[in-house]
């Protein structure tokens, strides 16, 4: 692919999006969010391109995994009206469908195909897999912290406004009390990616995220996640209690510990 490809791409993707938009504000608002969130992640995947010294070649393919990664989540909400995938359907799996559907890579040689798609495929997982080439896991690594650096950005900001504007989309229809699950605390002790299995509050949510430092893999991510105060902007929204505090020492420490 090219740079007139990567052009086309980008046309497509904002055709594809429009025929969400519908008359009514709220989901118009939702879609707008992710639409957003999607320039914002195409942005940080170049960011972190040009910080590790990628080709030119590299960094369109990172820009279209950007571009893509989470075209799923459109026809998600349309369909489900959520993007908690637990309660509908895994989002990375839907977008690749639709981008199947649509013969999107078209131009694209096999090698980029694979490359992107299982960048794509493998966005959101717990985990990312161990029999891949490692070029492939490079991307699939680049594209997951391009992707986090942008959902903490939404989501700090958006705890700021809370109050105001409640958006139970963004809190995947957990309830906002004070308890904490003792497994997501546990987890983040122990320098563990906490599972989205055991969420049963918005509080283990906004845990959930700060342990999503224990998924990182490029210093230029850590350094974002320390200059913008991620973490200390989640913890500020959180009760305040020994336990969460504890907790919150250990991923502070393994930011540190990266930088």
């Amino acid at each position: 692919m090219n740079r007139e490809d990567l052009k086309n791409l980008k046309a497509w993707f904002s055709d594809y999006v429009e025929r969400f938009y519908t008359d009514d504000p709220e989901d118009n608002c939702t879609i707008r969010i992710k639409e957003k969130h999607t320039e914002r992640v195409c942005e940080n995947i170049i960011m972190l391109g040009k910080a590790l010294g990628l080709s030119d070649r590299e960094m369109m393919l990172a820009e279209t995994m950007g571009l893509f990664h989470d075209i799923g989540r459109f026809k998600q909400y349309a369909v489900y009206g959520t993007f908690n995938d637990m309660e509908s359907e895994n989002h990375a799996e839907l977008g690749l469908k639709e981008m199947a559907t649509h013969n999107v890579l078209t131009v694209c040689t096999r090698e980029e195909k694979h490359w992107i798609t299982k960048a794509v495929a493998h966005h959101n997982a717990a985990s990312i897999p161990e029999d891949e080439d490692e070029k492939t896991l490079f991307y699939i690594c680049l594209l997951r912290d391009a992707d986090k650096l942008d959902i903490w950005k939404v989501l700090t900001d958006y705890y700021k406004e809370r109050d105001k504007h409640p958006n139970p989309v963004l809190e995947i229809g957990l309830p906002d009390n004070p308890a904490c699950s003792r497994q997501i605390l546990a987890a983040i002790r122990r320098g563990r990616l906490a599972r989205i299995q055991d969420l049963r509050t918005l509080n283990d949510f906004k845990l959930l995220q700060i342990s999503w430092v224990y998924d990182l893999n490029f210093i230029p991510s850590f350094r974002t996640v320390k200059t913008c105060e991620y973490i200390e902007q989640i913890e500020a929204a959180l009760p305040h209690s020994k336990e969460i505090k504890e907790a919150v020492s250990h991923a502070h420490d393994y930011v540190n510990c990266h930088l």
